[in-house]
């Protein structure tokens, strides 16, 4: 039994599957709400408070923070990178 993916790559393998882009969109999403969750508990900010400076529902907030949610608008993360007092920075790679 030959096994086509021994020593490959992992996102060659994600690839080949059309699942990379979700992968990569999942990962991205997960930093994001550490980094957002990290900075709130820096600052002494709770999810209504947040939600409250960004003109915006607590459950807004909730989807922010929820690692696994990545249909979060660039909008609503432009929002909580200023009430952080951060700057949103997107590139492509």
């Amino acid at each position: 039994m030959k096994t086509k993916h021994i020593g490959g790559d992992f996102d060659d393998f994600l690839k080949e599957q059309d699942m990379l882009a979700d992968a990569e969109a999942v990962a991205a999403k997960r930093v994001l709400a550490f980094q957002i969750e990290k900075e709130m508990k820096r600052k002494g900010l709770t999810k209504v408070e947040m939600a409250s400076r960004m003109r915006t529902s607590r459950t807004a907030v909730d989807r922010l923070l929820d690692p696994a949610n990545i249909s979060v608008t660039l909008n609503t993360l432009e929002k909580a990178a200023l009430v952080l007092g951060k700057k949103l920075s997107i590139r492509l790679a």
